[in-house]
């Protein structure tokens, strides 16, 4: 059995279990908290699915709402989801652990797992695998998966009065964000909000939800083209969709196009609103923990990619929501820091990127994909093809059949390490071996090898026996179809790279362009409200959010 790193395991029994064997065996670290008179009462944490660097820079001119308010504080806009899986999940697993990949065990969005004895072996990282039944398309979501604790676990524990909020328009986003002792959780399921198995819907759920009912009984029209994008606005066909000039027209029931429009944002948003009042969240003792994730953005950007009428529309609403939540909270009164980030980047299609200058752009062939792999391996060494590689995707982690004699387990992944390395598509192939043996990089995240990025989404609980990077330009989509068009998931820094902006009332801000990691955001809003965990807990380092001569981090300069 593969053991968790001992500082992770006490962390997660001190935040997470009232008892454990751990703490029988000796004392588990404490967490504690003084809150200065001047700290704030509700920390707000904003992640905008698949808002990269490259988009905040394109539309950081036309922004006059939310987003505007924001680059008047602490601006940091090369902030690193640096690992190599920039995945929804992963990505989300950072942002309030402080903690890369490789530590919250959230590797990826899904992962192989051959010990699985119910339905399909691939894992889905915000399910509870044990609750799966036989022949059921559904799963029971879960945080269980996170190894380690978020930044409102860890002020609930120094404090059990703190409240411990999240929403958001996916369950991955909501429960990797709001972690494992959370007092409401919700996101987008159907038709409306759903929550945890076992727990019911609140008040301000139902009544956000009959909102939402009464729009989809109705139909909505679409929403106006900004003048800016009217070059966007021209059709692009990518396989047998045609994508570039949607404008989201709601028509009457269609729950699917609610969701992948602005429209979800706005929702999501007048839910955290609704919970601040129910919650009384900001008005207490201690600090208050909300977590919003907007699923939007990515949403519109898997459909239709990232440089179409689509997008600049999607923009320009979540800006103008954005500005109307934070109106709502000054409105009632609250001393509230916002931090807002992204779960990654992303990357537009490649028939359009081939029309702007990126000739070099392409769909993935089937040659990479597991299937080919598995056909020309059993051929080649007399074994049974059918799934001797797996995979969850035509790039990401492989994982070789279980049931491999050990003796043949590495020859088989260095042959295939060698025909994918033969394809022009292929980066770099690397070993689960190759990769454990490297050390956990240091150094600035736009340095990193690719090795190095690797490493910092590898854990061995869940990590493939080998990884696969294609390269730069190379969208691991085959086969572009409605509804999917461009995608992320990327060790390329047009996934890598996104927005860190941290916003209150009254702060000196600052533009730092040099390159800062997401996982640095929880120990920066610890120490903004005075919040002391074990050392060691966070992967990230503080970042000082006053511009002027004094530090947020304590330590004077």
């Amino acid at each position: 059995m593969i053991s968790i790193s001992r500082k992770f395991a006490l962390a997660i029994a001190a935040v997470t279990l009232p008892f454990s064997p751990l703490m029988a065996q000796e004392t588990v670290p404490a967490v504690s908290q003084t809150v200065s008179p001047r700290a704030p009462r509700l920390i707000v944490a904003i992640s905008v699915d698949q808002f990269s660097a490259d988009l905040f820079a394109q539309y950081r001119q036309r922004f006059t709402g939310g987003i505007a308010r924001l680059t008047e504080g602490a601006v940091f806009p090369s902030g690193y989801q640096s690992h190599a899986a920039t995945e929804t999940c992963p990505g989300h697993s950072t942002i309030m652990t402080g903690n890369r990949p490789a530590h919250t065990g959230v590797i990826a969005n899904s992962w192989i797992d051959q010990s699985v004895t119910v339905g399909s072996k691939v894992v889905y990282c915000a399910e509870d695998v044990s609750k799966r039944t036989a022949g059921s398309k559904d799963y029971v979501a879960s945080v269980g998966n996170l190894l380690v604790p978020t930044l409102g676990e860890w002020m609930k524990r120094a404090n059990p009065a703190a409240r411990n909020i999240a929403v958001s328009g996916k369950d991955r986003g909501a429960l990797m964000m709001g972690g494992h002792d959370i007092d409401q959780v919700y996101w987008w399921k159907g038709k409306g909000f759903a929550t945890l198995a076992g727990r019911e819907l609140g008040p301000t759920a139902l009544a956000q939800n009959a909102a939402i009912t009464a729009t989809l009984a109705k139909g909505a029209p679409a929403f106006p083209v900004p003048a800016w994008c009217a070059r966007q606005n021209r059709v692009v066909q990518a396989g047998k969709a045609s994508v570039g000039t949607g404008h989201f027209a709601l028509k009457a029931g269609d729950s699917d196009a609610f969701r992948a429009s602005p429209r979800l944002d706005r929702a999501t948003l007048d839910l955290a609103t609704r919970l601040v009042d129910e919650q009384k969240l900001g008005k207490g003792t201690v600090p208050d923990v909300l977590s919003v994730s907007l699923s939007a953005t990515d949403y519109v950007g898997h459909s239709t990619g990232t440089e179409g009428a689509e997008m600049c529309i999607q923009l320009t609403q979540l800006d103008a929501a954005l500005g109307d939540f934070f109106a709502g909270l000054d409105k009632r009164g609250i001393d509230y820091a916002v931090v807002l980030t992204a779960d990654h980047g992303g990357f537009d299609m490649p028939e359009r990127l081939q029309e702007q200058a990126l000739v070099q752009s392409s769909r993935v062939g089937d040659d990479v994909s597991a299937a080919a792999l598995s056909t020309a391996l059993g051929k080649r060494y007399g074994i049974e093809a059918k799934g001797l590689i797996l995979s969850d995707g035509p790039a990401g982690d492989y994982w070789l059949r279980n049931d491999i004699a050990p003796g043949l387990r590495g020859k088989i992944i260095d042959d295939a390490k060698a025909m994918l390395m033969t394809s022009p598509q292929v980066e770099a192939v690397l070993s689960a071996a190759e990769i454990a043996a490297t050390p956990m990089p240091t150094a600035s995240p736009e340095t990193w090898t690719l090795t190095e990025r690797a490493r910092a989404s590898y854990n061995p609980l869940h990590s493939g026996d080998f990884l696969v990077m294609l390269k730069r330009g190379v969208v691991p989509i085959a086969h572009a179809g409605a509804g999917y068009v461009a995608t992320h998931g990327s060790p390329w820094d047009y996934d890598r790279r996104v927005p860190m902006l941290f916003w209150r009332k009254g702060m000196t801000g600052f533009e730092q362009p040099s390159p800062v990691e997401t996982v640095d955001i929880a120990p920066s809003l610890a120490a903004l409200i005075g919040l002391n965990v074990p050392e060691g807990s966070f992967d990230g380092r503080c970042l000082d959010l006053d511009g002027g001569p004094g530090s947020t981090c304590g330590v004077p300069r």
